[in-house]
């Protein structure tokens, strides 16, 4: 995975780029303007260095991109703008390798690349921009400076842990300390890491008029974190993704130029820390109030109290997830009223002090909402009576506040609605115009309004 900066497609609306070495003619026109060296000055999308002690480290396997923004106050008479940039290394200033960036656009970053033949890998450099416009030209810009590094550090990182047993089941509930180190690679500057094996790209965004608009990569704290000196060491005390099982922290360390080392890994496992559900009844009714109360796993509460709960529910009505803020003894109590039609879940999962997050507990219920049927003269999976031989059908709730009933016979005849009595029981008188065999669907409706689970009664005509 490249560690360069992401180049933006912004950047090629600004024209090509003509490398040419030094010496070569620029086209003379008549220029009424005032040239001034080029501004915002970037290399590798980085901020310029003007202090030779403090380069830039750049990676420069395929050339060194820098750019500026050329110093036009007035018109140029119509004149092309370019923006020349010329490059030495420290050690001789009197090896200049020149390039230049024709039909540059004022107001607006000129690009160019340095080529790699002139930039050898661990040699510091110093690199300087100008303006001009036909024969006329501006200043140069104050010299920044860069040191190249092509080399990924040597090692991959050496990775401990003081409380979680690599290769070993461990109690959870703290934060995992984690201590990084460059393992003798001397260059490493800070350290990347992600309980993914796929690690983030460090990219540049590019702003307005073609600025880059670098960030510092270890201002990310959830991926990045700098070494206590270079080639040093770092500690790390982070919440694992999940409350149990299988773990892994991939690793790398990363060089002033952002070259990344292999990627090391940390192998850990975690036993469940999942809180425990209650019903206050064994057997929750169906969409009646029931209490339900949730304890933590007491090893977890001895580390860091728990503080809250996140409750998710699962197959009913009007699924949703909410949180539960615990006691002071850790332990929390809510009311639902459970109605999946056939089945309802809760997840729950608690947060400590610590911000230890659990691994997830379920309790589960099935609910059978569908009617009771019964017939004497047609009786189910039977045979009786006969063609017109009227038979009555009863239908009986299984759940509270059953107020009507659907039914059609054979799934083609109409739907017909009748209403409960006051026992929530309906009765029907149907007389069959063919024999042989039958299907009668049939649902309930409570007095919410909430359609129940159909049921199928087959029966034979004779």
């Amino acid at each position: 995975m490249s560690f360069s900066a992401i180049p933006r497609a912004v950047l090629a609306s600004l024209g090509a780029v003509a490398v040419v070495l030094a010496g070569a003619a620029t086209p003379a026109n008549a220029v009424d303007a005032t040239l001034t060296p080029p501004t915002h000055l970037f290399n590798g999308y980085r901020h310029c260095a003007t202090d030779a002690e403090q380069p830039s480290y750049q990676g420069a396997r395929e050339g060194l991109l820098v750019e500026g923004i050329p110093g036009v106050t007035e018109t140029t008479g119509g004149a092309r703008v370019s923006v020349r940039y010329q490059v030495w290394p420290v050690a001789d200033p009197s090896e200049i390798t020149t390039v230049t960036r024709d039909y540059a656009t004022p107001g607006f970053e000129a690009p160019a690349t340095l080529p790699a033949s002139a930039l050898a890998d661990g040699q510091s450099y110093a690199w300087q921009a100008q303006t001009a416009a036909g024969a006329a030209v501006s200043d140069w810009s104050t010299p920044c400076y860069v040191t190249v590094d092509n080399s990924k550090p040597a090692n991959v990182p050496s990775i401990t842990s003081s409380n979680y047993a690599s290769e070993a089941w461990n109690e959870g509930g703290e934060p995992v300390e984690f201590t990084l180190g460059a393992n003798g690679a001397d260059d490493v500057e800070g350290f990347e890491f992600s309980w993914q094996q796929s690690l983030p790209v460090i990219g540049t965004s590019i702003g307005d008029h073609g600025i880059p608009q670098p960030v510092d990569p270890y201002a990310d704290t959830k991926y990045f974190k700098r070494a206590n000196t270079l080639g040093g060491s770092t500690t790390l005390s982070l919440v694992p993704p999940t409350g149990s099982g299988p773990m892994t922290l991939w690793v790398r360390s990363l060089d002033r130029a952002y070259n990344g080392s292999g990627i090391a890994r940390y192998d850990f496992r975690v036993t469940s820390t999942a809180p425990t559900i209650s019903p206050a009844v064994p057997e929750p009714e169906f969409g009646q109030p029931a209490e339900f109360t949730f304890r933590p796993d007491p090893g977890l509460q001895a580390k860091s109290p728990v503080v809250s709960y996140s409750v998710k529910t699962l197959g009913g009505q009007a699924d949703r997830t909410f949180d539960v803020t615990a006691r002071p003894d850790g332990t929390a109590t809510v009311e639902l009223a459970l109605d999946g039609l056939y089945s309802e879940n809760l997840q729950v999962s608690s947060r400590s002090a610590n911000g230890w997050v659990s691994d997830t507990a379920w309790w589960g219920i099935s609910f059978d909402t569908t009617p009771g049927v019964s017939s004497v003269t047609y009786p189910e999976n039977g045979s009786g009576g006969g063609i017109d031989v009227p038979g009555t059908f009863t239908f009986t709730p299984r759940v509270k506040d059953v107020v009507s009933y659907t039914y059609t016979f054979n799934n083609g005849d109409p739907e017909v609605t009748v209403p409960a009595g006051a026992d929530h029981t309906a009765s029907i008188d149907w007389s069959p115009a063919t024999d042989g065999w039958h299907d009668l669907t049939v649902y309930a409706t409570t007095r919410s309004g909430l359609q129940l689970a159909p049921y199928d009664y087959f029966f034979t005509v004779n």
